[in-house]
């Protein structure tokens, strides 16, 4: 685990506040704008950082990594708008059963997974 200073702090901080899930370039220009000293190599390594540690959930959308702080210690997987970025935190036991049996059958233990889920919200569903 990393130790903790002020600029993963403060990038874990701008993650906290962010709607939804952001790039780092994104939330290193409100840090800016809050008028904080955190370089951009910073803002990936604290996303990169959180993100390996279970502090923040990412995904990659159209080449990009985009972050959001998650609920750490509990897995869950995300459904995610296509149009507006809008993310739900969602459960998924027939996933989690379905890993483990795929993974038993083909003689592997501990699988590990990622799933998100990705169309359209409620709104931008709306005619």
């Amino acid at each position: 685990m990393k130790r903790n200073t002020w600029q993963r702090e403060a990038v874990r901080d701008a993650l906290d506040a962010a709607p939804g899930f952001v790039s780092a370039q994104t939330l290193h220009a409100s840090l800016k704008d809050t008028g904080s000293t955190v370089g951009l190599a910073t803002v990936y390594r604290a996303l990169a950082d959180l993100a390996t540690e279970g502090d923040a959930d990412s995904l990659q959308q159209d080449g990009e990594s985009l972050y959001r702080a998650c609920t750490p210690g509990k897995h869950h997987h995300h459904l995610i708008c296509r149009n507006c970025g809008t993310t739900v935190e969602i459960e998924a036991d027939e996933v989690e059963q379905w890993a483990q049996a795929v993974a038993a059958k083909h003689g592997f233990t501990r699988p590990q997974h990622v799933v998100d889920v990705f169309g359209l919200c409620p709104k931008c569903s709306a005619p």
